[in-house]
């Protein structure tokens, strides 16, 4: 079973955004549906306008950025400008 936490990244399988990388904002427990998450990239899709997204349309990277992750531990709000960091950082990295 593939757990969709929040801020977990995840990659785009389908759709005009195959290919993009996300960070899950709303997972499936927080929306109280099994097949959907709500994603964000900070550019495109902010925080203030989710993208939904089915669950068989990501593929979700057991990752998760250190600032994001106690962001979201601490109950502050997560902004644009640390997802598109993070986002950034993950890619420089592979």
């Amino acid at each position: 079973m593939v757990e969709y936490k929040k801020g977990y990244f995840a990659r785009s399988l389908a759709g005009h955004d195959k290919g993009n990388l996300y960070i899950i904002i709303e997972g499936t427990k927080e929306t109280g549906m099994d097949d959907t998450v709500y994603v964000c990239d900070g550019r495109c899709k902010t925080v203030d306008h989710l993208k939904k997204k089915k669950t068989k349309h990501i593929q979700v990277i057991h990752f998760t950025d250190p600032k994001i992750a106690s962001l979201i531990e601490n109950g502050q709000p997560v902004r644009n400008e640390d997802i598109k960091y993070a986002i950034k950082t993950y890619n420089k990295k592979d």
